[in-house]
C-alpha cells in the first residue's frame, strides 16, 4: 500500500486555481497583499509559478502576469513598516508594486459604519482603481478555509439563512481565491518551511470585532469540547450548500424564461461589472452619464405564472431578476423578498412597493415591473 504524499499549499493552489478555472492564458490580476501569512502566502505562489514558467516554460498553469497592491490602514503603528516590507518583497522579485495609506478609522466616522467595514471598502475601492490603472481583468486576494469558515458562522448569527452556508466562493465577481481550500495552518506552514517571514497583526489577537471573537473564542471552544474537524465539516456542509444552490439557481432560470414577457435593461453597463460606487472617485462625468442610460431600465414578468411556483422558487426568481438589473443583489433582504411575495398574491388593483429607494416593484394588468429608480 503506498504512502500517500501530503499536499502543501502550493500543490492545492495550483489544483484551486484548476478546478475553478480561476486564471486563464492572458489574465492579469491585481494581488491585494497585507503583508500578512495568508497574502504573502498567496504572493509567493503566484511569483513561484510565474517564475518557472519564465524560466523554463513548464509552469503548472497558463501565463499570466501580476502586479501587487497593498493598503495602509493607518491604525497600527507598525503599518508603515508592513508596507515596506511587502515593498521590498516586490523590489526583489521585480514586480509592479502600488500603495496608498487611507484613515480607516475618520472614513469609519465619517460614514458611520464598523472600522471593518470601512477597511474592507478602501481595499476594494483601492484594488478596483489599480485593476483599471492598469488595464487588469482580475484581483486576488489570499481568503482562506478558515476566512470561510468564521463568515459561514457570522452569516448564520446574523440570520442569512440557506445562502449564508455557502461563505466565501472560490470566484466571485472579479474576485479570484487560489487558498481557499488551505487551511490557516498549512498556510502558516507553507511560510516556514519556504523561510517567509510574514508581518503579524496583532490587532488580529484582540477580540474587539465579531470575527476575532469566532476566530479565537468559538471555533477553538468547538475543537476541544465538540469536534477538532470543525473547519473540515463545516466547508463540506457549505460544498453540500453550493451544489443545491446550482440546482435550484438552473431551476430559477428556467422557469424566468418561461415567466418573463420583456427586459428592458443596458446589457453593456451589466458587462462591465464595476459599480457607480467604485468608479465615483475616477470619473463623475462617466458616472452621470451610466445614470442617464440606466433610467426606465426594467423586466416585466408574468403575475399569475409567477404566483403559481413554490415560494422557493419565487424567492430565487426575485433575486435573480433584480440581479439582472442591478449585476448585484442590490441590499435585498428576507423580509423584502417576503414583502414581495405578498404584494404579488394580493393582486387586486394597482399596487407598488420600494425595498429600497433604488427598486421599485409595480403590480398592474397582471404584470409585475421591477425597475430601477435612479
Amino acid at each position: 500500500m503506498g504512502t500517500r504524499i501530503k499536499e502543501d499549499c502550493y500543490i492545492k493552489a495550483i489544483k484551486t486555481i484548476k478546478k475553478y478555472r480561476l486564471i486563464s492564458p492572458g489574465d492579469k490580476l491585481v494581488v491585494g497583499v497585507s503583508g500578512g501569512p495568508d497574502s504573502m502566502c498567496l504572493l509567493e505562489i503566484l511569483t513561484r509559478i510565474k517564475h518557472q514558467s519564465c524560466q523554463n516554460g513548464t509552469s503548472p498553469l497558463a501565463s499570466f502576469d501580476f502586479v501587487v497592491a497593498h493598503v495602509n490602514h493607518m491604525i497600527r503603528e507598525e503599518a508603515k513598516e508592513d508596507e515596506q516590507y511587502v515593498k521590498n518583497y516586490c523590489i526583489k522579485n521585480d514586480i509592479q508594486f502600488y500603495t496608498k495609506s487611507i484613515d480607516v478609522k475618520k472614513m469609519a466616522n465619517t460614514n458611520k459604519i464598523s472600522i471593518e467595514e470601512a477597511g474592507r471598502n478602501a481595499r476594494h475601492e483601492f484594488f478596483y482603481e489599480i485593476l483599471q490603472k492598469v488595464r487588469a481583468n482580475k484581483i486576488a486576494i489570499a481568503h482562506n478555509k478558515n476566512d470561510k469558515v468564521e463568515t459561514i458562522i457570522m452569516n448564520e448569527l446574523r440570520g442569512c439563512g440557506i445562502k449564508g452556508l455557502k461563505g466565501i466562493e472560490p470566484a466571485r465577481d472579479r474576485y479570484i481565491r487560489p487558498l481557499i481550500e488551505c487551511e490557516r495552518k498549512e498556510i502558516e506552514q507553507y511560510c516556514e518551511e519556504n523561510n517567509i517571514k510574514p508581518r503579524i497583526d496583532k490587532t488580529n489577537f484582540e477580540n474587539i470585532y465579531t470575527r476575532n471573537k469566532i476566530r479565537n473564542v468559538v471555533i477553538p471552544y468547538i475543537k476541544k469540547e465538540f469536534n477538532p474537524n470543525v473547519i473540515e465539516t463545516i466547508n463540506r456542509l457549505s460544498e453540500l450548500v453550493i451544489e443545491q444552490e446550482e440546482y435550484i439557481q438552473k431551476q430559477t432560470e428556467k422557469i424566468y424564461e418561461q415567466i418573463v414577457i420583456e427586459e428592458n435593461l443596458n446589457l453593456q453597463l451589466q458587462k462591465e461589472n464595476i459599480s457607480t460606487k467604485q468608479l465615483m472617485e475616477q470619473d463623475k462625468k462617466t458616472i452621470q452619464d451610466k445614470k442617464t442610460a440606466q433610467d426606465n431600465e426594467y423586466i416585466l414578468l408574468d403575475l399569475k405564472r409567477f404566483n403559481e411556483q413554490e415560494k422557493v422558487i419565487k424567492s430565487n426568481i426575485i433575486l435573480y431578476t433584480i440581479t439582472r438589473l442591478f449585476n448585484m443583489g442590490k441590499g435585498i433582504e428576507k423580509i423584502h423578498i417576503e414583502d414581495i411575495i405578498k404584494l404579488c398574491l394580493n393582486n387586486v388593483g394597482n399596487k407598488f412597493l420600494m425595498p429600497n429607494k433604488n427598486l421599485k416593484i409595480f403590480i398592474k394588468n397582471g404584470q409585475i415591473k421591477i425597475s430601477k429608480e435612479v
